[in-house]
C-alpha cells in the first residue's frame, strides 16, 4: 500500500509545475505531523536545485523545510507538518509559506497559502492541554471565588456536546475546596476562595467524553500568586484604530506596550478570537485571518481586552481595551450583467422602448449604489437612446430613410461605485438599426406623344418613380396588362414601342406601369408596390395618298369664243381617313396652251383668247391633275387625275343655222380596260447580289462585243452596197414612227413627279367616242397610243 501511495503521488507531480505560483490548499486541523501540504515537479537540467522556505507568517514552527529529490529525471518538492504541528482553525485560520527556488542564476519565488479548517469530527484534545506539563494557570489569591479561571477550548466541544469531569483527587486540607468546571469548559474557583494559598500549585486531571468510547485526557495547574507589591500599567495608548480590510494574514494592527519586568500580553476577550491575535513578548497585534467585510460584516468592528503582566509575577497584570475598526477597501469594479450588449432593431421602434435592463453590483459592498451613465462613441453625441437609471431606452425616432441616417449606434456603459479609490467598468454597447420597407412607391401619371410612322425600339420617355425608403427611388417597373406593343425597362422605366402604330384604328393608348421596390428592408422578401397610368396619344402622320373617282374623264365640251366653260369636278378623297376633305388641286400636265384653270375642284376652260391660238378644228386635251392632302400633317402625298377633253370649237356658220335651242352631243361613257400588274419585291441581299452579278455579267458581255466589233471592223473598212442601204430604209422606218407618234396631242410632263417614261407604258384600252377609233392609254399620265 505504501509504494502504491508512492507510486500516486509522483503520478500527481507530473502535472503540477513551478509557475503555477500562488498555490491555494486547505488543510484539516486533525492533521498531524508529517502530513503532505504540497508537491510539485520541476526540471533543472544543468545545475543543482535548491528549495527554501523563505518565512511564514504568522510565524511558527509547524512546517518542515522542504524536501527536493530526484526521480526520473524531474526534481521532487514536498511541504510537510513538522513534528510541532498542532494545528487549530480557532487560534490561526490561515498561514502564508514564502518559497523559493533556485536553478542557477534563475530564481523564482512564490508564496502558498494553508487555509485551516475546522473539523468538527476531531475530538483528540490539543495544545499545553494534552501535553504531559498541562496547561498552567496563574491566579491571584485575591481572586474571587467562583470566578472563572480558565476556559477549555477544544475543537467540537460545544457541538458534539461533550461531558467535561475533574477526576483527579480534591482532598483537604491541601485543597480548600473543589474546583469545578461545566460542560462549557469553565473552570471555577472553588467557593470557598483561595485566600491564603499562595504559592500553591493544584494540578487538575480533566477528562473530556466525545459520545460513546470517545475521550481524552488532559492536565491544568492552578499555581496560586500573591497579592503584587508593584503596580504594571499600559502606555498611552490610543483605544480606537482603524486598519483595512486588505490588510493580510499576519498583517500588524498595532503594538501596545505596558511598564513592568518582563512583560507578557495575552487576549482575553473575544475568546476565542478568529481575527487577531498578540506577540506574548512584544505586543504586537496581528491579524489571523483575511479581513473580507463582503464575506464577514461582523469584522468591521472588533473589541479587544488585552492584558498585560509580568512573566515572574503573573498575577501583577492590567487590561486595556482597544476597538478596532476594519474599513472596507474598493479592490474589484463593478461586476454587471450582461457583460456586453448587442442587439438590433428596426427604424420603426417607437420612443420609450426598452432595449435592455443591466444588473450590477459591487464585490466589495454588495447592496450598495452604483452610478450609471451613457458615453457615445460613434456617432458622437447622438440623442438616440439614453439611459434611465439602469435601463436603455430609445429616446428618439429612428430613421433610415436619409443618406448616412441609418447608424451603428457605438457606446458604452461607464458604472461606478463609491468606493475609494474610484473603480469602474466598462459595458460596451453595439445596437445596428435596420431598415424598414415603409413607403409604397409612387408616380406621377404621364403623357406621352408619338408619331404613328415610329419605328420598334423608339423611346417614348421614362416613367418617374419615388420612393421615400433608402435607397432613395430604389424601383422595378412592369407593364400590368395593357396592349403588349409597349415596354417599360425593369430598372430605368424607360418606355419603348415595340410593334407598329396606326392612327387610323387606335389613337390612344393607356398603361398601367407596375412599381415594385427592393432592397430597402432588413427582409429581403418584404416588397411594396404602386402604380400609375401613362397615356400614349399618338400623332397623326399623313401616311395615305387621296384617291380620285374616276380617276380617268374622258369629257367633250363646245367652246364659244370669250366665254369660259365648267368642264368637270373632280371627286377625290382618303379612303382610309375620310374625315380628311381638305385638298389642293394643280393642273401639271396637257395645258399647253393655257386654256384651263382650276377653281378648287372644278376645271375650268378659258376661251376668252384671241388671234392665231384660236383652235378652228377639233382638237383633244389631255389634262394631268394632281391632286395633294392639305393642311398641318406631313409629308403631303398626291395623286393624279387624268381628264380628256374633246374640244370642238363653235364657228359663227354653225351657230346661225342652229336653232334657238342649244343641244349638247351626248357623251359616250369610254369603255376602261385595267391591266393590273404584280410586282415582287426582293429582300435587300438579293438585290446586291443581283447587281453585283448582273454588273459583272455586263462587264464580260461588253468584253465581248467589244472583241467581236473589234473582228469585224478589221474584216470590212468599208461597208458594202446592200448595208447601206439596209442601213437608209432603216433611218427612214424610225422617221415615219416618230411622225405618227407626233400625231397625238404632246403633254407637258416637265412637272410630272415620276422619274419613269410613262409614255412607254399603257395599262388600258378604249375608242374614242366620236371617231371610234381604238387606242392605248396610260391612266397614270393620260398618254395614248393610237392603233
Amino acid at each position: 500500500m505504501a509504494l502504491l501511495r508512492i507510486l500516486a503521488l509522483l503520478l500527481a507531480l507530473t502535472v503540477s509545475e513551478l509557475h503555477c505560483l500562488p498555490w491555494f490548499i486547505n488543510v484539516s486541523e486533525s492533521q498531524g505531523p508529517g502530513t503532505i501540504l504540497q508537491s510539485f515537479s520541476f526540471n533543472c537540467t544543468s545545475h543543482m536545485p535548491t528549495l527554501q522556505l523563505v518565512h511564514v507568517q504568522p510565524p511558527t514552527t509547524f512546517f518542515n523545510p522542504p524536501s527536493l529529490t530526484r526521480w526520473q529525471g524531474i526534481y521532487v518538492g514536498m511541504v510537510t507538518l513538522s513534528s510541532s504541528a498542532r494545528l487549530d482553525a480557532l487560534s490561526v485560520n490561515h498561514y502564508k509559506l514564502q518559497l523559493r527556488f533556485t536553478c542557477g542564476n534563475h530564481v523564482m519565488e512564490g508564496p502558498l497559502s494553508v487555509d485551516v479548517r475546522r473539523d468538527p469530527g476531531h475530538s483528540a484534545c490539543a495544545g499545553r492541554f494534552a501535553s504531559p506539563a498541562g496547561e498552567i494557570i496563574q491566579v491571584l489569591e485575591t481572586v474571587t471565588p467562583g470566578a472563572r479561571l480558565y476556559t477549555l477550548l477544544l475543537p467540537g466541544l460545544e457541538v458534539q456536546r461533550a461531558q467535561i469531569n475533574i477526576i483527579s483527587a480534591q482532598d483537604p486540607p491541601y485543597f480548600p475546596g473543589p474546583f469545578s468546571i461545566n460542560g462549557q469548559g469553565w473552570l471555577l474557583v472553588p467557593s470557598q476562595g483561595l485566600k491564603g494559598q499562595a504559592e500553591k500549585v493544584f494540578q487538575l486531571q480533566i477528562l473530556v467524553t466525545f459520545g460513546q468510547n470517545r475521550s481524552c485526557l488532559g492536565m491544568l495547574k492552578v499555581k496560586v500568586l500573591p497579592v503584587p507589591s508593584s503596580l504594571i500599567s499600559f502606555l498611552k495608548q490610543a483605544s480606537n484604530i482603524t486598519i483595512l480590510e486588505d490588510l493580510p494574514p499576519g498583517g500588524k494592527v498595532v503594538q501596545v506596550r505596558a511598564r513592568g519586568f518582563d512583560v507578557r500580553y495575552e487576549i482575553l476577550s473575544p475568546v476565542p478570537c478568529p481575527l487577531f491575535s498578540i506577540g506574548r513578548a512584544d505586543g504586537v497585534i496581528r491579524t489571523t485571518a483575511p479581513l473580507e467585510l463582503a464575506q464577514a460584516p461582523g469584522a468591521a468592528v472588533t473589541r479587544l481586552r488585552v492584558k498585560a503582566y509580568e512573566r515572574l509575577r503573573p498575577w501583577a497584570s492590567v487590561e486595556l481595551e482597544l476597538t478596532v475598526n476594519v474599513r472596507s477597501v474598493n479592490r474589484w469594479p463593478p461586476r454587471c450583467l450582461p457583460a456586453m450588449l448587442v442587439t438590433q432593431i428596426p427604424e420603426t421602434t417607437p420612443v420609450g422602448t426598452v432595449l435592455n435592463t443591466f444588473t450590477c453590483a459591487d464585490p466589495d459592498s454588495p447592496g450598495s449604489i452604483l452610478d450609471y451613465q451613457l458615453q457615445f462613441h460613434s456617432p458622437p453625441g447622438s440623442a438616440s437612446l439614453c439611459l434611465r437609471d439602469r435601463v436603455l431606452e430609445v429616446n428618439a425616432t429612428l430613421d433610415c430613410d436619409a443618406r448616412g441616417a441609418c447608424f451603428q449606434y457605438a457606446a458604452s456603459i461607464l458604472v461606478l461605485d463609491g468606493g475609494q479609490p474610484l473603480m469602474t467598468t466598462e459595458v460596451p454597447v453595439l445596437v445596428m438599426v435596420t431598415p424598414v420597407n415603409e413607403f409604397s412607391p409612387a408616380c406621377v401619371p404621364h403623357k406621352f406623344r408619338i408619331r404613328e410612322d415610329a419605328g420598334p425600339h423608339t423611346l417614348l420617355g421614362s416613367v418617374v418613380g419615388m420612393d421615400k425608403d433608402y435607397p432613395h427611388n430604389n424601383i422595378e417597373y412592369y407593364i400590368s396588362g395593357g396592349p403588349t406593343i409597349f415596354s417599360v425597362d425593369r430598372l430605368s422605366g424607360e418606355v419603348h414601342l415595340l410593334g407598329s402604330l396606326d392612327y387610323e384604328l387606335q389613337t390612344l393608348y393607356r398603361l398601367n406601369v407596375l412599381l415594385i421596390d427592393h432592397g430597402q428592408d432588413q427582409d429581403p422578401t418584404h416588397h411594396r408596390s404602386g402604380s400609375c397610368t401613362i397615356t400614349i396619344e399618338v400623332e397623326d402622320v399623313n401616311d395615305h395618298a387621296p384617291e380620285c373617282q374616276p380617276p380617268f374623264q374622258e369629257l367633250t365640251i363646245y367652246a364659244l369664243l370669250g366665254h369660259s366653260v365648267e368642264v368637270t369636278k373632280v371627286s377625290c378623297w382618303v379612303p382610309q381617313e375620310p374625315q380628311r376633305l381638305a385638298f389642293s388641286y394643280s393642273i401639271v400636265g396637257g395645258n399647253s396652251q393655257s386654256r384651263f384653270s382650276l377653281q378648287g375642284p372644278t376645271l375650268v376652260y378659258n376661251n376668252i383668247l384671241l388671234g392665231p391660238l384660236w383652235p378652228e378644228q377639233f382638237y383633244t386635251y389631255e389634262l394631268l391633275i394632281r391632286v395633294a392632302d392639305a393642311g398641318p400633317s406631313i409629308p403631303h402625298l398626291s395623286t393624279t387625275a387624268t381628264v380628256s377633253v374633246h374640244l370642238i370649237p363653235w364657228s359663227a356658220s354653225t351657230v346661225a343655222t342652229r336653232t334657238h335651242r342649244s343641244t349638247v352631243p351626248s357623251v359616250m361613257t369610254p369603255l376602261l380596260v385595267t391591266d393590273t400588274e404584280a410586282f415582287w419585291q426582293p429582300e435587300p441581299w438579293f438585290v446586291v447580289v443581283l447587281t453585283v452579278t448582273s454588273a459583272l455579267f455586263v462587264l464580260a458581255l461588253g468584253w465581248l462585243l467589244l472583241r467581236l466589233f473589234q473582228g469585224l471592223v478589221q474584216m470590212h473598212q468599208t461597208p458594202s452596197k446592200p448595208a447601206q442601204a439596209l442601213l437608209l430604209n432603216g433611218i427612214q422606218g424610225t422617221e415615219e414612227s416618230i411622225q405618227g407618234f407626233m400625231e397625238a396631242p404632246r403633254m407637258e410632263m416637265s412637272q410630272a413627279p415620276s422619274n419613269v417614261d410613262l409614255s412607254l407604258h399603257f395599262d388600258g384600252r378604249a375608242q374614242d367616242s366620236r371617231t371610234g377609233r381604238d387606242y392605248l392609254f396610260n391612266t397614270l399620265t393620260g398618254a395614248r397610243r393610237w392603233l
